[in-house]
């Protein structure tokens, strides 16, 4: 059963050494290692006999004393039994350095304080790892918290008091972690700052190991027997009171053993607490504290495989999603872009060919936007009788023509058709400006380019310079299209047409009857038949041009441009483009790091588990 706690033990400190310090789950979704760990945190106002109650279950005086706020950062006291008839401490921050001196222990401990919050007696969150090694201890870690105050000592910010009291309750509000609440029993328990914010995160006591200090300093004629015996204050676990040594004894430096062993006498001797001796001490609070730990961490351990599987997946999940780190040599490097630059191609073509969204728009052009633009063109209103009469006049020139206005026939179907230019460009540059912007949806959807900025930013530069390129391309061919309509027009349209006097064209006609309303209304109806089946064509014409220059063109060769430059680049240039966000670099270390503890946590608990 010792084994859970050194499990324990070795879990703290391997999250300490990571920054897990359980404050304030700045991982995000990832909960915090530390929270789910089961601890014991000792909790009191200053002057409470906090430090006292510690030395006394170590059997050592070692903690920085003086007055105002000496305890400034949390102290993760790992206690070690060793059947060595031998003391000494290790420090997490020296790890290959033993202290067999206490006073030593003492001055490094306001020395690792200082480190980290300076001489301005600050207080901070990061905790210090203290372990210490002796035949006189029982398995046991304790948190010790900065003592409640209520005022600021000269040299303090104003906010330290509610700042020590944010960081108490941050630790004891956990729903894993025992309170150690110490109270002075020479002052009203109503007005403990231990119990006052022991019963604020844990109401019903079920978390809470009651302390009572100073038992032979109260006043004559009064005793704490109704306090001990849980009728002034009833929690779930029976109150322990404690005798520490006097002031006087400490500057006499008075061997911890023996007072000990005083502390046993004082409550067989009392009169009003013999009955209660049995459990009462330093001892018996010791031995108490390390099998109820013992018991919580039993209890806690399947909940907590359960959390660290769930979690390296979680972890796994996300290191996959920010990718690998980038390879040191150039071919690699190579690699890696090409790599990426395919999975943005696949990603493209997915869209285009409908198995992403995105594609269908392109349909949309040829189906409805580009037939809705030809149709307001309204080729009726080009062929008024203004307008052909002005025509077929200007086209005959001095000699009228003599069976058909041919030329005037040209110039009316040219005039027409080279309208449809205009809706022609449009939909060759709506086609573009879907595939741009589905370049921009397939480069937000490469979650590999989140990693590398520059390369991003070069890719997406080179894709739109291809589309551009197409562009270009496509609207030549697609005006060429229009051009060629206007260059030669379809003969047998006009040898199907009905030549007979009705229908005009009898040179026998006079040249007033050639100009009437009635003739050019025939000439503009046979124009307007003309230049709808050329419409009808080119409707259908068009749509293939545009796919055939841009959408095939994107689908084949969008990168083609940009692998060839890709080869001419060097390591340095490929560095450049692989210049990764220092935020992911840094997100994925601390995931490496937070997944690698998380994994030898459950190697050693299944290790543990085993052994039971």
């Amino acid at each position: 059963m010792e084994n859970l706690i050194q499990l324990v033990n070795k879990i703290q400190r391997a999250c300490t050494a990571l920054g897990d310090h359980g404050e304030d789950g700045k991982e995000g979704a990832v909960p915090t290692l530390w929270d789910a760990l089961p601890s014991i945190a000792v909790v009191g106002g200053q002057s409470s006999g906090k430090s006292s109650v510690l030395e006394s279950i170590v059997g050592k005086d070692f903690l920085p004393r003086g007055s105002g706020i000496v305890t400034r950062r949390p102290l993760v006291l790992q206690l070690h039994k060793i059947d060595e008839q031998r003391e000494y401490a290790e420090f997490m921050h020296f790890p290959r350095k033993r202290f067999s001196d206490f006073a030593a222990v003492r001055q490094e401990i306001a020395d690792e304080t200082d480190r980290e919050t300076g001489r301005s007696k600050g207080i901070s969150s990061v905790p210090i790892h203290l372990s210490i090694y002796s035949p006189h201890v029982v398995n046991l870690t304790l948190v010790d918290l900065p003592g409640l105050t209520k005022v600021a000592v000269e040299g303090q910010p104003d906010s330290i008091v509610l700042d020590i009291e944010n960081m108490v309750r941050a630790f004891i509000e956990k729903p894993n972690c025992i309170i150690l609440a110490i109270s002075p029993a020479n002052q009203d328990l109503a007005t403990s700052d231990a119990i006052k914010i022991s019963r604020e995160v844990d109401p019903k006591g079920d978390r809470t190991f009651g302390v009572l200090t100073k038992i032979d300093l109260m006043d004559k004629g009064t005793d704490a027997v109704d306090i001990l015996e849980g009728k002034a204050y009833k929690l779930n676990f029976p109150w322990i009171g404690v005798v520490n040594r006097s002031q006087a004894d400490i500057n006499k430096n008075v061997d911890m053993i023996a007072a000990r062993r005083r502390e046993q006498e004082y409550f067989e001797t009392t009169p009003e607490y013999r009955h209660l001796a049995s459990r009462m001490g330093s001892v018996h609070l010791g031995k108490v504290l390390s099998k109820h730990l013992e018991t919580v961490i039993k209890s806690r351990i399947p909940g907590l495989q359960s959390m660290i599987s769930k979690t390296i997946m979680d972890l796994e999940t996300e290191l996959n999603r920010i990718g690998k780190p980038i390879a040191a040599d150039t071919g690699g490097k190579l690699y890696t872009v090409m790599e990426i630059c395919r999975s943005f191609d696949q990603i493209f073509k997915d869209h285009l060919d409908g198995i992403r969204p995105g594609g269908d728009k392109i349909y949309l052009v040829f189906d409805n936007q580009f037939p809705a633009a030809l149709k307001r063109l309204h080729f009726d209103k080009h062929l008024s009788m203004d307008t052909v009469r002005k025509l077929i006049t200007e086209a005959d020139g001095y000699q009228p023509h003599l069976i058909a206005p041919e030329q005037g026939y040209r110039r009316l179907i040219e005039s027409c058709i080279v309208s449809i230019r205009g809706p022609a460009e449009a939909a060759v540059d709506m086609v573009h400006g879907i595939l741009k912007d589905l370049i921009k949806t397939s480069m937000s959807e490469t979650l590999e380019l989140k990693q590398y900025p520059t390369l991003k930013v070069e890719l997406g530069a080179a894709a739109n310079e291809s589309l551009e390129r197409m562009r270009e391309e496509s609207k030549r061919a697609t005006l060429q299209l229009v051009d060629m309509e206007c260059a030669y027009l379809t003969v047998e349209f006009f040898r199907k047409l009905p030549q007979d006097a009705e229908k005009g064209g009898n040179p026998t006609h006079s040249l007033f009857d050639r100009y009437s309303d009635a003739y050019l209304r025939r000439i503009a109806t046979t124009v307007l038949s003309y230049v709808n089946m050329v419409c009808a064509s080119l409707r259908n014409s068009i749509p293939k041009s545009v796919v055939y220059c841009q959408v095939r063109e994107a689908k084949r060769s969008l990168l083609d441009h940009f692998f060839t430059e890709l080869g001419k680049k060097d390591g340095r240039q490929l560095s450049a483009l692989l210049n990764e966000d220092p935020a992911v670099m840094q997100r994925r270390t601390s995931l490496a790091k937070r997944l690698e503890l998380y994994r030898n946590a459950q190697a050693e608990i299944e290790v543990v588990v085993w052994d039971k």
